[in-house]
């Protein structure tokens, strides 16, 4: 593993005149942003002020992979448990060393406010989440947390005043581990009536209900009708919002590119499905006789694989992620079959063919084998997202002018910024990660790559700031 870097300059290369004391960072600034104002200068001494303090982030980083119901070096973080709350005050607390304003709503988005000088207008945002599926790594998400932070300590050390106000958000469940929705918090930031609606029944596999869960960490204590629906924001609330996340996948680190910038994010259909058969004993049933749930289930799965690979195109995939047999007995043949399924694609017509085409394949697969299929519920079907021109360019010019190697490309995981991008611009950054590794303990992204994507974010902000 790479050395944790003591201190790593923002800006690794002067351009200043022999003789002469230009600061860099100034006029690097003003190059790609225009910021001249003398009234909110960047302080003259640059390789005291303009630092990314990788030591203090990987330390808070482990510290945040301590509050997990596993042990190291696996992380588990399930929404709403004891320790996802103790996370997230140790989040507030950094949030609060910061001087920033911090607010939480119904479902526990967590917002952190830096006023800028021109706070009547739409500010620029940036955040991801911590919670962490189980046995996964410290990584996903909290990288675009504490680095956000990180982000705007850089800005604030530098004597840097925004004009936008620059807004640090950890949403709420991006992973689907206890209620089963995905994005849960930024889903319902940009709008969901439906997602407002079914949270006051949801429950999780205790059947404990999300009201109560969220209460129990301190949410959701009002008793309004509209709780949920409170939590929205207006189409333009925020000028722009950025992601920085791991990769997870391989790309940039076989390729040995610094920062990858994400020009479309794939989005996912997920299906939920249930086969009834009749069951019976294992030696007794004669396999002609037999009406096998669980053989129906199998063949669907195959099916997915052969659907998703007549697209034709490698952004197209499929996953059963969850299979179930009933009574679950190895002498018993299954009388009922679960499987949840999950496909993804950037092109939204080219993955509802997908869709469509295994529930073709389910209802002839019932028929066939003489098994009921009893449910095919579409849980969501979520469009794609494409990011937004003016964020590409400034990733890109900053890019360029930090001398970071960098590429475009789609993220095929998607993230809480495919559902913010209905309601601003948007943008994402990746930086490598070990292998492409990630939702397992191997996940890992080297200090240098972490301090990387911390500068062009940093940057990326303050640029857009100034807009």
């Amino acid at each position: 593993m790479a050395p944790v870097l003591l201190v790593l300059l923002l800006f690794i290369s002067s351009s200043s005149a022999a003789g002469k004391h230009e600061d860099p960072t100034r006029k690097t600034m003003e190059e790609f942003s225009g910021f001249q104002s003398p009234a909110n200068p960047f302080v003259s001494d640059s390789s005291n002020s303009l630092f990314v303090d990788i030591e203090s982030l990987q330390r808070q980083i482990d510290e945040l992979s301590t509050f997990s119901d596993t042990p190291a070096p696996t992380v588990t973080r399930i929404l709403f448990s004891d320790k996802d709350v103790l996370a997230r005050k140790y989040i507030k607390s950094i949030m609060c060393q910061l001087g920033l304003s911090v607010r939480e709503d119904a479902v526990g988005n967590i917002f952190a406010r830096w006023e800028g000088y021109e706070a009547e207008l739409p500010a620029v945002a940036t955040g991801s989440h911590i919670d962490a599926i189980p046995y996964s790594g410290k990584y996903d998400g909290v990288v675009g947390v504490l680095g956000a932070l990180e982000a705007i300590s850089v800005l604030k050390r530098s004597g840097f005043q925004p004009k936008r106000s620059l807004e640090v958000i950890l949403f709420t469940s991006e992973e689907p581990t206890r209620f089963g929705i995905s994005c849960l918090g930024s889903r319902l930031l940009v709008g969901s009536e439906q997602l407002s609606e079914g949270l006051k029944e949801a429950v999780d596999g205790q059947n404990t209900s999300f009201l109560d869960a969220a209460r129990s960490a301190g949410y959701a204590e009002d008793q309004e009708d509209n709780l949920f629906s409170s939590v929205f924001l207006k189409k333009g609330h925020y000028f722009a919002f950025l992601e920085l996340h791991i990769e997870q996948g391989p790309i940039l680190e076989e390729e040995g590119v610094s920062i990858g910038i994400v020009t479309a994010i794939a989005a996912p259909a997920s299906i939920k499905v249930d086969f009834e058969g009749g069951g019976g004993h294992a030696g007794a049933v004669l396999m002609p006789a037999r009406n096998d749930a669980g053989l129906a289930a199998a063949e669907l799965a195959l099916a997915v694989e052969r659907h998703v690979l007549a697209s034709g195109s490698v952004d197209s995939v499929g996953t059963i992620g969850i299979l179930e047999l009933h009574p679950g007995a190895v002498n018993s043949i299954p009388s009922k079959s679960h499987l949840e399924i999950d496909t993804r694609d950037i092109d939204e017509e080219r993955r509802n063919k997908i869709v469509s085409g295994i529930h073709q394949s389910a209802v002839e697969i019932a028929e066939r084998r003489r098994v009921k299929l009893s449910s095919f519920k579409i849980v969501n079907q979520d469009p794609p997202a494409s990011s937004d021109e003016l964020v590409i360019n400034a990733m890109e010019m900053v890019s360029q002018k930090l001398n970071l190697t960098h590429k475009l490309m789609i993220s095929r995981a998607y993230h809480d910024s495919l559902f913010m991008a209905r309601i601003s611009r948007m943008g994402m950054i990746f930086i490598p990660c070990f292998k492409g590794f990630s939702h397992k303990p191997e996940e890992y992204a080297s200090p240098v790559d972490i301090a990387n994507g911390v500068k062009v974010l940093a940057l990326t902000l303050a640029k857009l700031s100034l807009e």
